[in-house]
């Protein structure tokens, strides 16, 4: 596991993902001009309450290598 250090609604988060999971959404932020943060904080803003963050990115990662 590894730490992501960014910034959500103005305070530092840090979200534990596996290497290749970050590697894939900063490909994936790169080929859709976004940042990593704005990326994550859209994440966390249509999650479901009952989901933690890092398993909402690894779904949303999931879904857009399928697209």
């Amino acid at each position: 596991m590894k730490k992501l250090s960014v910034s959500l609604s103005g305070h530092q988060t840090s979200i534990s993902l596996e290497p290749e999971f970050i590697a894939e959404l900063m490909h994936i932020a790169r080929n859709q001009n976004k940042s990593v943060a704005s990326i994550i904080s859209h994440i966390d803003q249509t999650r479901t309450p009952d989901t933690n963050l890092s398993s909402a990115i690894r779904v949303w990662i999931l879904k857009n290598i399928k697209k």
